[in-house]
């Protein structure tokens, strides 16, 4: 009879995982990361924010906007779904930097923010278009309430 090594399910382990190394260039998870962080100017978030002096600190929106975009570019609309996506998927762990938003926070953040997003969408698409990314056809943005969120 044939010898195996001996499966542990019950087993604890520590797993070390850089977050950056798990977002590889030339994937979009990376471009998203890399055009948040690097290329937009999301400062137009900032004001809605009170807790300058009190109060808890806030999700920061770059993190925020990172796991919309990558949820959404999935299929993903359901913010409940999102959480979990980002309390499960490793990708989701390295845009947000393992930061969990609740969905309510997720929710808030997509309904409460609609000309902001309209404005980073607009950068996002001229950088693209500088970088002849686009076929220079139909470009919307639908932010009529999606189910779920």
């Amino acid at each position: 009879m044939p010898r195996f090594i001996p499966l542990n399910y019950q087993k604890n382990s520590m797993v070390v995982i850089n977050y950056l190394d798990q977002l590889q260039p030339g994937t979009f998870e990376y471009a998203i990361h890399h055009l948040i962080d690097e290329k937009l100017d999301i400062s137009v978030f900032y004001p809605k924010y009170q807790n300058d002096a009190t109060g808890r600190p806030a999700y920061d929106p770059a993190a925020l906007l990172k796991i919309i975009l990558f949820a959404y570019s999935k299929g993903i609309t359901s913010s409940r779904e999102i959480e979990w996506c980002c309390e499960t998927n490793i990708i989701f762990k390295a845009l947000s930097c393992d930061s969990v938003p609740h969905f309510t926070t997720i929710a808030g953040f997509v309904s409460g923010r609609r000309e902001e997003v309209e404005q980073v969408f607009e950068q996002v698409l001229l950088i693209c278009h500088t970088q002849g990314l686009l076929g220079n056809e139909l470009f919307a943005i639908d932010w009529k309430a999606s189910p779920g969120v």
